[in-house]
């Protein structure tokens, strides 16, 4: 898939969502431009694509979740990529979605939870890092731009439901990243194309086991 550009007036068109989940997104990146000089939630190089880089590169996940999903978990949370997306989307489209974001550094979790107050979605933020949470049990466990694929997939093993899937945005070492991680796991998975970035893609993973 070539990759297009998505700006704040072309994303409910490529995404299908109303003036109301637009609004919330709107509500987010001013935050995120208010906070940003702060605490380096994203770089600002990327601020002037905001909607392209962050919002839309998030939001392509939601096309690959499974319907029927009753939880969704984004580990390594920081800025709120791909969760907060994911949640303005929820509030629109799956209601009965519980969305959970887990973030140990505790300025990024008052962030997030500023963000999900002032969007008016409902999202579990956790500030625990992610080897001192209790098993979440995860119909969809998401993470971006967090860790290797193989240290992803040890989080996987314990956060996400057996029946479940993972959602991980991956960058051009996506398949040397496949190839190591196939030294220590048997993975069954779906390589996405991305829609933001010709260079990207989504790894969408559903069996895997220790090799």
């Amino acid at each position: 898939m070539t990759a297009i550009s998505i700006t704040e007036e072309t994303f409910a068109s490529n995404f299908g969502v109303s003036r109301e989940t637009i609004d919330r997104l709107k509500v987010y990146v001013e935050l995120l431009k208010k906070w940003n000089p702060k605490i380096n939630l994203v770089a600002k190089s990327t601020m002037d694509k905001v909607w392209h880089r962050h919002i839309a590169d998030s939001a392509q996940l939601w096309a690959l979740a499974p319907s029927g999903a009753k939880s969704w978990v984004d580990i390594g949370s920081g800025a709120g990529f791909p969760g907060l997306v994911i949640a303005a989307i929820a509030a629109e489209k799956a209601p009965e979605l519980t969305v959970t974001l887990v973030e140990s550094d505790r300025r990024k979790a008052i962030f997030l939870q500023t963000v999900t107050r002032a969007m008016n979605v409902s999202v579990q933020v956790v500030t625990k890092r992610i080897e001192s949470l209790e098993p979440q049990n995860a119909d969809i466990l998401s993470a971006r731009a967090l860790a290797s694929l193989s240290q992803l997939l040890e989080y996987a093993e314990k956060h996400r439901k057996p029946s479940g899937i993972c959602l991980f945005p991956k960058g051009a070492r996506a398949e040397l990243e496949l190839t190591e991680a196939a030294t220590c796991w048997h993975i069954s998975h779906t390589t996405n194309a991305s829609v933001t970035d010709p260079d990207a893609v989504i790894l969408s993973i559903g069996e895997f086991q220790r090799a």
